[in-house]
């Protein structure tokens, strides 16, 4: 890996795109096996059951959220610690109020493994957004489709038959719903936090932001590099256990909150958009993130700086200066070596 030192972060040596090696199985390689094809059934049959059919029905969140955590305990993914700040341990019924996660509140998760769209449908029943790094509006998406994404090629653009929308508008159609933004854009390896979308900043000023770090150990189940299906599913079942550590911030609001400029603002950026991805000007690819960046008011920077904060004091880690066309190159020189 040292001959990708390129695609280290300068200042810190963190590389967040690394994949993470599992400990060599040695004279357990028989129970990793065993334990594998033990599961790989009971993990298929339940999964295709729920996503092709079960996921239709009108069953109820109770039901469906029931079926997400049998998918999760097959292979063996369990909740063993939860961290809300401000909340000291043993007294989360009397006092979390305001300190999780409701109904018209929005999630701004960390994005290390298809894991993390699984647990956080099971416990809050949430609508999933895609966010891009040079847009402020996000794309509703399926759990499903979540959960692949974090097995899918990163993508700075959104696909020309994108249905777009922002934060604002989303949480006006639905009041009832948490709304969960991956504000990194593409997954990591959990061991930096990448710059953020701009999408954060189309929240409404009285909507609170909830940062939540979701930690795996083993952490060879997080899946920064694309494609790796058949990896994920041996990591994933053929280990008796893995381990949840879910840590939740104070909320954040969005101090630049300025209904009357969003439409403007999301012009300006399609406008760019347009001529980057067809050829209409001759700014080049690599130029444009910055264009966009100049296009963040400071007050905006400032909330995306405290949830971005907020996520690498949860997860122990550093904030990085590595972005996901970083990534894009890295799996192109994955692909010609």
């Amino acid at each position: 890996m040292e001959k990708y030192s390129q695609f280290r972060d300068r200042g810190s040596g963190i590389a967040p795109f690394f994949p993470v090696k599992s400990e060599p199985s040695g004279v357990y390689i028989i129970l990793h096996i065993f334990l594998f094809f033990f599961k790989l059934p009971f993990f298929a049959t339940v999964s295709i059951t729920y996503f092709l059919i079960l996921q239709w029905f009108p069953l109820g969140s109770l039901f469906k959220k029931a079926i997400l955590w049998m998918i999760l305990g097959i292979p063996g993914v369990w909740w063993i610690d939860l961290q809300i700040d401000g909340v000291k341990k043993g007294s989360l019924a009397k006092k979390h109020e305001g300190r999780v996660p409701e109904p018209s509140d929005i999630i701004a998760s960390s994005f290390t493994s298809p894991l993390d769209s699984l647990y956080l449908a099971a416990i809050f029943d949430p609508i999933f957004t895609a966010s891009y790094p040079h847009t402020r509006q996000v794309e509703c998406i399926s759990l499903f489709s979540a959960i692949f994404r974090a097995l899918s090629q990163p993508k700075e653009y959104p696909p020309k038959d994108a249905k777009l929308t922002n934060l604002r508008t989303l949480l006006a159609q639905n009041p009832q719903r948490i709304i969960v933004v991956f504000p990194e854009c593409t997954t990591t390896n959990g061991k930096g936090i990448l710059p953020f979308s701009p999408s954060l900043t189309t929240s409404p000023s009285k909507t609170r932001i909830f940062p939540i770090s979701l930690r795996y150990s083993p952490a060879d189940i997080t899946t920064p590099v694309p494609g790796g299906y058949i990896t994920f599913l041996w990591n994933l079942l053929s280990h008796p256990t893995h381990l949840i550590r879910v840590r939740i911030a104070e909320a954040v609001h969005n101090t630049a909150d300025n209904a009357e400029t969003f439409e403007d603002k999301d012009i300006y950026l399609a406008n760019i958009l347009d001529n980057v991805v067809h050829g209409a000007t001759t700014t080049s690819g690599a130029d444009a993130p910055s264009s966009m960046s100049r296009n963040i008011s400071a007050e905006e920077r400032k909330t995306l700086d405290k949830v971005g904060e907020a996520l690498a004091r949860l997860g122990r880690v550093k904030r990085v200066g590595l972005t996901t066309r970083d990534k894009v190159d890295l799996i192109e020189a994955f692909s010609t070596s």
